[in-house]
């Protein structure tokens, strides 16, 4: 018997939910799940949990048979002896390898391990035959190819602290066998407020509208030298003036990875800053920006949760380089139409580097060409599409389609390809859709189907998706999903057509092999659907506020999405013919 089969009949055999399991034993519902599908074993820790929760639910049930050395004895297959937790080891590991950017298939040839065998011990599904000589296989080669300074950002702790070989390892080796991983969702957090955004607000709030691009001539020298802190951030500040008040209407191009903490700490000069990009792009230009993403996984969410207002306005292109670059040179390049902007320093001692802005045409047209060169070495951070760009947004989904590799999405309703058209046709006329909208979603559904056709027929596809009792549904009702259409009137389902939609669903489960969905009872998003190549993108699409689809190819997002996991929480189901 597997361990999810032995736990799942413990839970039979209690007449209990999930829920209350996780309650009894103090174990995250997350987790709980992972344990249920047999997506991870727990570690000795949980799994002491694991047990005396299942001896504390049957001595509160009056359920016999269940002493605990009953309960060990029968998990005893899945106990192992040792000081390692697995579980936190597998959470670490992980962590290492999408913070650190290390590719699984160079560690498994430095390691001389079979890469499938990696993979299945990243899964939770496989321990390691002789765990100390593993683990001491994956920090010698994080030490030997990455920095201290980034090992130090995965760890918590300075980089001064790391500074000697044995005490890098020491470090890591504790860490990765049993350091408590992350805790904060930093995922979960920048969708949920992803998914409450509303642009129109977020405008107003900053009093977008009522910005006036100023005319006044602005004297800018040929070129100039800043020097220190106070006189680059006065540089940058410059640079935007040039910017904003030439006659240009050439894109802006920027890419630094100059240290941001302490100009960060002034927080004067931030709100500055934050005007200069509002303005630039109040005048209509366009930025395109390398972002320096060498750093933990934590400042580049939060990083990014400051950006995603700009990307939603359509002017801003994300890019960033792939790997580590150097851990000694910091670079600063910014180059408008009318000026450039360019500095140096050695990482640690900021304070002593230099910016030069000009706006010498030929030193300029020279910047801009080093611009060009550094955007034909970038990687898109993502692609945005909106709704100026629809052609292309299709174009895309026509494309991948062919391309197989399992598919992952996570839904607040269920996927419009599985909507009858009699059902869509009722909803769009009883919402009184004129006939245009009508017609034009109706095709877009149709082509909905043929492509979910396409990739069922080659590629395996797994939605998650809400189930909501109707008192739920009655307090936050659902509309059809059509962000894919740029189609930004909410059409609300009633209850009885979410449940006719759902119950659509099930019976194209069972008619089509290679497509599963299971139901979450917790609508995670309103206003978002995650849908997921695996291996290769993840998109992530708004409904409203703008409709607006940001398709993620980076490796440490697209592995941060790959294993995000929707809390579980249980209870009775809606009255449902499921």
């Amino acid at each position: 018997m597997k361990f999810e089969d032995l736990l799942n009949q413990y839970l039979e055999q209690l007449q209990c939910t999930a829920k209350e399991l996780a309650e009894a034993t103090g174990l995250a519902p997350a987790s709980l799940s992972r344990y249920r599908t047999g997506e991870r074993i727990p570690g000795s820790e949980q799994m002491e949990r694991l047990i005396a929760g299942i001896v504390l639910l049957a001595q509160h049930k009056g359920v016999p048979g269940m002493e605990q050395a009953d309960v060990r004895a029968a998990f005893s297959a899945y106990i192992e002896p040792g000081a390692i937790d697995y579980e936190r080891f597998t959470a670490n590991l992980n962590t290492l390898l999408s913070v650190l950017d290390i590719s699984v298939s160079e560690l498994s040839r430095a390691m001389n391990f079979d890469a499938s065998y990696l993979s299945r011990i990243r899964l939770g599904q496989r321990r390691p035959s002789e765990p100390e000589r593993f683990i001491t296989g994956v920090c010698r080669y994080a030490i030997r190819k990455k920095s201290r300074s980034a090992i130090a950002g995965l760890l918590g702790c300075p980089a001064q602290e790391l500074a000697a070989e044995s005490a890098c390892f020491s470090a890591l080796y504790q860490w990765l066998s049993s350091g408590a991983p992350e805790t904060a969702d930093y995922m979960g957090n920048f969708l949920e407020k992803l998914d409450c955004f509303d642009l129109d607000e977020y405008i107003r709030a900053i009093h977008f509208d009522e910005l006036k691009v100023p005319t006044a001539p602005f004297q800018l020298p040929a070129s100039q030298t800043y020097a220190g802190l106070e006189e680059m951030k006065q540089g940058e500040l410059d640079f935007f003036k040039a910017t904003v008040l030439s006659r240009s209407r050439e894109p802006v191009f920027m890419c630094s990875d100059m240290p941001m903490e302490d100009m960060g700490q002034d927080l004067d000069f931030g709100k500055k800053w934050m005007f200069a990009i509002a303005m630039t792009l109040k005048k209509g230009l366009h930025l395109n920006i390398i972002h320096n993403l060498d750093r933990p996984f934590k400042e580049m969410m939060l990083g990014l949760e400051s950006w995603i207002p700009l990307y939603m306005t359509g002017q801003v292109s994300p890019y960033y380089l792939k790997g580590r670059h150097n851990g000694v040179y910091c670079h600063f390049n910014y180059v408008s139409g009318q000026a450039a902007l360019t500095g140096e320093c050695i990482q640690g001692y900021h304070a002593d580097g230099r910016y030069y802005l000009t706006n010498n045409k030929e030193e300029v047209a020279y910047y801009r060409k080093k611009a060009a060169h550094l955007l034909s070495k970038a990687q898109p951070l993502m692609e945005i599409y909106r709704r100026e760009n629809e052609a292309g947004y299709h174009a895309f989904l026509e494309a991948d389609a062919k391309t197989e590799g399992a598919r992952h999405s996570i839904l607040s309703v269920p996927p419009l390809c599985t909507l009858p058209e009699q059902t869509l046709r009722q909803i769009l006329r009883r919402h009184r859709v004129p006939d245009a909208d009508s017609e034009r979603l109706l095709a877009f559904a149709e082509t909905q189907r043929r492509l979910a056709k396409i990739i069922l027929e080659h590629s395996p596809v797994l939605e998650e998706i809400a189930l909501l009792t109707q008192e739920e549904f009655e307090k936050h009702p659902v509309a059809l999903p059509l962000a894919g259409a740029f189609y930004e009137q909410e059409l609300l389902y009633t209850y009885d057509e979410y449940l006719q939609h759902l119950n659509a669903t099930k019976q194209f489960a069972r008619a089509v092999p290679n497509y599963r969905f299971k139901t979450n009872a917790v609508l995670a998003f309103r206003n978002l659907q995650i849908q997921i190549h695996e291996g290769q993108w993840v998109m992530v699409s708004k409904n409203k506020a703008p409709t607006i689809h940001f398709v993620i190819r980076h490796p440490k997002m697209l592995y941060a999405f790959e294993n995000f996991v929707v809390p579980v929480t249980e209870r009775t189901a809606p009255n449902e013919p499921l």
